[in-house]
């Protein structure tokens, strides 16, 4: 699946208010976090997780395997945090149409 733009943006606005639901500590991307991550996409579709990484590549490397491994899309990063999306089977958020 993949989103257009409308629906990125449409997303990003949803996402806005959000806080960061999941915040990556010193131990960096550990299979609970992942875990928690996933039951967080789950229950909520949209969430922000908190990357605390110094190094820009270290950054961008947690935040592709945390796409990667959750299957969830990327809405947007600004700084430290991760917008992501993944449709539930119930659908809480109705995405506009391409």
């Amino acid at each position: 699946m993949t989103l257009t733009n409308k629906q990125k943006q449409y997303l990003k606005g949803l996402a806005h208010h959000l806080k960061p639901v999941v915040l990556l500590g010193q131990h960096g991307l550990t299979e609970g976090v992942l875990a928690e991550i996933d039951i967080a996409l789950n229950f909520h579709e949209l969430i922000k997780v908190k990357v605390a990484a110094e190094d820009r590549e270290v950054k961008a490397l947690i935040m592709d395997a945390i796409i990667r491994e959750t299957g969830a899309l990327k809405v947007q990063s600004v700084g430290h945090v991760l917008s992501l999306y993944r449709p539930s089977e119930e659908k809480k958020i109705s995405l506009p149409r391409a």
